[in-house]
């Protein structure tokens, strides 16, 4: 079991059936969500500053990133997020949810170290059944 995971969607419908799906699985024991990759930015950001003052936060395991969200993009959160700047939290693995696999999208994921999948939405319980193989420790 994941100790946290990070669900970053722009549609509250997605982000609810995702922590329903999660929890019921008993995928991780906590389940953290974001509207937009700005706002994951920030929580990453509130991380680095509170371990700063000496105070211990969780860091997500993993991610589960939609790409089309207004505000800030999944490929620009990635963008920023593979910078130097949040190299501490690189250890996450990045699993992008898209409603529509696109072989442009797929072959632009290649790019990014971190994405070691691309699957597409709703997160199911057999998905999260596929991924316990694939990421147990």
């Amino acid at each position: 079991m994941l100790e946290q995971i990070l669900c970053i969607d722009d549609d509250p419908i997605t982000l609810m059936l995702c922590k329903k799906v999660i929890s019921k699985s008993s995928f991780s024991n906590e389940i953290i969500t974001a509207q937009n990759g700005e706002e994951a930015l920030h929580h990453f950001n509130t991380l680095k500053y509170n371990n700063c003052k000496n105070k211990v936060n969780k860091k997500p395991e993993l991610i589960f990133l939609d790409l089309n969200m207004p505000v800030m993009s999944g490929w620009e959160f990635l963008d920023h997020f593979t910078s130097p700047d949040y190299a501490e939290f690189n250890t996450a693995n990045v699993i992008v949810l898209s409603s529509t696999i696109d072989p442009e999208d797929l072959a632009k994921a290649k790019k990014y170290p971190i994405i070691i999948d691309f699957l597409s939405k709703p997160v199911t319980q057999p998905m999260l059944e596929y991924l316990k193989k694939k990421i147990a420790p």
